[in-house]
């Protein structure tokens, strides 16, 4: 699960946006897990390789309050055993009517260095969560527990977020418009590809800013690849 910090730091860098036009080109075509949002979006970046916990449907007999006391519960271990540095994943089969984890779980995971955590379900305490410098995404608030909905079951297994397939390991990416998953097979060329991608729509961004229309520059012609290179040069990037 280790990410060098010079693939973090481009990571960082780069949008949701373009790392999808990037995966696309590698055949890949269902990597945006959608209907997610940040709650503070103020919070940092989200880069990181995923940590995985499913749900499946709860069951009324097995999913009572006095679960929490096993320390063996699924929910419970991975917030104790998701790695600094890593994205806890939750697969809540896209149901948001409750709560896949709450304020207290989500501020144990800041505390132990977490780089965010993404559920395709809800979070309670969300304005507890929002005051946090932390990544936290989810589709919608939701007051009632877990167990009303969520069964845990499975730590570090592949599971689906939003429709996407999220694999161990695999490099989650967020910004303000969502997340994406990089298979982590490929992070170091995507994160590489995407960062030199993303200094040329800055270049592009500026010139239409400047009034300049998009034929011949984007893409880019040789008069616009030459101005680019003059530019990156004086720019120095």
């Amino acid at each position: 699960m280790e990410l060098s910090d010079a693939v973090r730091e481009k990571l960082k860098a780069v949008s949701t946006a373009t790392l999808t036009t990037v995966l696309l080109k590698r055949g890949l075509r269902n990597v945006f897990i959608c209907g997610v949002h940040k709650i503070n979006p103020q919070a940092p970046r989200l880069v990181g390789p995923a940590f995985t916990l499913r749900y499946i449907p709860a069951r009324e007999d097995i999913d009572h309050l006095g679960v929490f006391a096993d320390r063996s519960h699924p929910q419970r271990r991975a917030i104790e055993e998701c790695p600094p540095g890593c994205v806890l994943v939750i697969d809540s089969r896209k149901d948001p009517s409750a709560a896949s984890a709450g304020g207290i779980l989500i501020t144990r995971l800041f505390k132990r260095g977490a780089a965010g955590v993404v559920t395709d379900g809800g979070f309670r305490d969300t304005p507890d969560i929002a005051a946090l410098p932390f990544a936290a995404y989810h589709a919608a608030p939701s007051a009632p527990t877990n167990l009303v909905r969520h069964h845990a079951l499975d730590v570090n297994q592949p599971i689906g977020c939003g429709d996407v397939p999220v694999y161990p390991g695999d490099i989650m990416v967020g910004d303000n418009e969502g997340v994406v998953v990089i298979p982590a097979a490929m992070a170091e060329e995507v994160a590489n590809e995407t960062f030199e991608q993303t200094v040329f729509e800055d270049f592009v961004e500026g010139r239409v800013q400047a009034g300049q229309g998009i034929f011949g520059l984007y893409p880019p012609g040789e008069e616009a690849a030459a101005e680019f290179a003059a530019w990156r040069q004086k720019e120095g990037r």
